[in-house]
């Protein structure tokens, strides 16, 4: 189920980095359009932690803190994806608009909400497997999805690709009203006073870490392809074919990464996403030719898959159970900051001394993450831990 929904939602996220901007070019659309139309989608994703803070408190109905929202945010993206292609945004921009911050906003509904689910229901020893199939997931939505759409796209209508991301969005409901919420305990009962967790140098040092980490892998992220264009010259279906392959890692990085953490703790989990990361993003500059272009980017979509998991897992560990929700919508919040910060940077470092450079200057900045990790895992804990 929880790799089901964020498949859901990684085949969302595949029309917007893939096909939207191309959609609304052929309305007439410029770039400035669209980049209006990409800010509007994305707030939903900010004012989410009100979201999150909405279902720790409310009890829909008696229905339960999350399940309710779950399925209503699904339904919201549903009913929005079958609206869509009746709306001609060059003649009604605002409507399409609006619709693209009702759809995204039903998507941070259930994406806050699952994570709440994950959050209540997952045994400590398996919060790394949890994480693994909704980084895995969310990756397979976007690298299967993004294929299967633009066939459908060039064979067909943009409406036929509307009404398939609708069928996707359903997939999911089967297994959500097989699931029953367990009435709360009295100690996971929402309360202002968890707040005051935030406060504590640990959970400082975790968002700092998220931050950091998104900086550095996303930054990267947005390198690749422009990289091996300039070097190879690649055509834009081989462009393709590389965010094919970066995602297939992601998803064996997601999925291999959470039964790693399971197995050996998330201290040296985290440990270890941070070497692999500093050696991938590092080998990158090392590209010689094409064919070793293809290994190097799907050990850094394993990288990618497998940090972002060990994240999760470990935000998971920190987590509440009061402000459960809230308190992990925070956390990503901070981490999609410091992609924001990450883009910027990496784009701006790479015109000026290039990308071999800036791709070493990236693996080099992962030492930062190691006070942080020494804070969220302080020596004695450690050596508690059962690795």
């Amino acid at each position: 189920m929880f790799g089901m929904l964020y498949f859901a939602q990684g085949a969302i996220m595949s029309f917007f980095t893939a096909l939207n901007a191309l959609y609304l070019q052929s309305f007439g659309l410029g770039m400035g359009m669209v980049g209006i139309i990409g800010t509007i989608a994305m707030i939903p994703f900010v004012i989410k932690i009100f979201l999150g803070m909405l279902s720790d408190r409310v009890n829909f109905l008696g229905l339960g803190h999350r399940k309710p929202y779950i399925i209503f945010g699904l339904a919201v993206q549903t009913i929005c994806l079958l609206i869509v292609p009746q709306v001609n945004p060059g003649q009604n921009f605002s409507l399409y608009a609006g619709l693209a911050f009702l759809l995204m906003s039903g998507m941070a509904l259930y994406d806050t909400c699952t994570d709440g689910l994950a959050l209540d229901s997952t045994p400590t020893e398996e919060e790394g497997l949890i994480q693994g199939y909704m980084v895995g997931g969310r990756a397979a939505g976007m690298v299967l999805v993004s294929a299967v759409l633009g066939v459908i796209v060039e064979r067909f209508t943009w409406t036929s690709g509307f009404f398939f991301l609708a069928v996707v969005t359903l997939l999911p409901l089967p297994l959500i009203f097989r699931i029953q919420e367990k009435e709360r305990q009295p100690e996971r009962k929402f309360e202002w006073s968890a707040f005051k967790c935030f406060r504590q140098p640990a959970v400082i040092a975790l968002g700092v870490l998220g931050a950091l980490y998104s900086l550095i892998i996303n930054g990267a992220n947005q390198l690749v392809n422009p990289y091996l264009a300039q070097r190879f010259e690649i055509s834009y279906s081989t462009a393709g074919f590389v965010a094919t392959v970066l995602g297939l890692g992601i998803v064996a990085g997601g999925l291999l990464g959470g039964r790693i953490t399971a197995r050996i703790g998330q201290r040296k989990s985290v440990l270890n996403a941070l070497a692999i990361s500093l050696v991938s993003i590092g080998m990158l500059a090392a590209i010689a030719n094409q064919w070793m272009a293809w290994a190097l980017v799907a050990v850094f979509g394993f990288a990618f898959g497998f940090y972002e998991t060990v994240y999760f897992a470990v935000s998971m560990r920190f987590t509440d159970t009061r402000i459960a929700a809230t308190m992990f919508s925070i956390l990503m919040a901070v981490a999609n900051i410091g992609t924001g910060i990450g883009l910027g940077i990496s784009g701006a470092i790479s015109e000026r001394i290039g990308y071999e450079p800036t791709f070493l200057l990236l693996a080099a900045i992962n030492i930062l993450a190691l006070p942080l990790i020494m804070m969220i895992f302080p020596r004695r804990a450690a050596e508690a831990q059962v690795n």
